[in-house]
């Protein structure tokens, strides 16, 4: 019985948990809201916890509160607490997060669009960072004293954000507006004698300093057109490098064909090099060992220009 009554002496002697135990500061303090409260700075605050200090840091900021600001704080609210080293400090953070870029530049596209900027541009805002606001916070954005200049394309305004549980921010941005150009792309690796198909290209707008003259514009140019040379994913078609189909391959055996008024005749050939249809194609007459020029019609068909030399026919059609 005594042993016992021995080892509960240490534990009586600890102070009880709660409101009885001294206040001190908190090392670091994330402010959730605009105001600081005294049980934000300091724990076991009790019935003072709720009494308000002052504001908390803009959303995104911190601030330091050494011993002297601490102590300040405490008798000026009546909290006994005094530091002991000296040492002390707390770090107030407010978290925050940004005004989403997106929802700025589209704002900012219909106020210069409004001041007369081409209807399909890109934003250049060299060194711009999107204000905080707290996290939980709806914001307002708008625009005040924009200012556009056509002949330099040059912008300014002035960005003015409201939300609840901060003041009104207003930041002054200005940049530039890079005109832009449509563009086909390649979708994907291809290579030389390949058909584009419509899958195969991607529309973009690009802008008009990047994009060099003889680049396809338009799907239409590019859609069913073959590649003398090869492309790379994203990489732009040049039309230079889009040339018909070939339906008739160079040796390729072809059905000639000539045609006039009451007459229809047919021979084999052989084609002397490719060709697209509707480009002319030298032709060799198989059974007259003739050469001759000739329309291309259709795969492995051609028609025999008129004025051609003779050929021999296989019979009337």
């Amino acid at each position: 019985m005594i042993r016992r009554a021995m080892l509960m002496l240490p534990l009586l002697a600890l102070p009880a948990r709660g409101d009885t135990l001294p206040p001190h500061p908190r090392p670091v303090v994330l402010a959730e809201d605009a105001m600081l409260r005294l049980g934000d700075l300091f724990e076991n605050a009790g019935p003072l916890a709720h009494q308000a200090v002052g504001a908390a840091p803009a959303p995104g900021r911190r601030m330091l509160l050494d011993a002297a600001n601490l102590s300040a704080i405490a008798r000026r609210h009546g909290l006994a607490w005094r530091p002991l080293s000296g040492e002390e400090r707390s770090i107030v953070e407010r978290p925050g997060r940004p005004v989403p870029r997106d929802e700025i530049e589209a704002l900012l596209r219909l106020e210069l669009a409004r001041h007369g900027a081409d209807a399909e541009f890109e934003l250049d805002l060299p060194g711009f960072a999107p204000p905080l606001v707290p996290i939980s916070a709806a914001p307002e954005v708008a625009l005040e004293a924009t200012h556009y200049d056509s002949a330099t394309r040059r912008f300014a305004a002035t960005l003015v954000v409201a939300a609840e549980g901060m003041a009104m921010q207003r930041q002054r941005i200005a940049g530039r507006v890079a005109p832009t150009v449509p563009v086909v792309l390649a979708a994907r690796r291809m290579a030389v004698g390949e058909v584009v198909r419509a899958t195969d290209i991607d529309e973009r707008r690009l802008r008009a300093e990047r994009v060099r003259p003889g680049m396809a514009q338009r799907a239409e140019d590019v859609i069913g057109r073959q590649l003398r040379r090869p492309v790379g994913t994203d990489m732009p078609f040049a039309t230079v490098d889009l040339v018909a189909p070939v339906v008739v391959a160079k040796n390729q055996a072809v059905l000639m064909l000539l045609e006039a008024p009451g007459l229809a005749l047919s021979a084999q050939g052989r084609a002397l090099e490719d060709a697209a249809i509707g480009e002319v194609v030298r032709v060799m007459n198989l059974a007259s060992r003739q050469v001759v020029e000739a329309e291309v019609v259709g795969p492995g068909r051609v028609r025999v220009r008129q004025g051609a030399a003779p050929l021999q026919f296989a019979g009337r059609r």
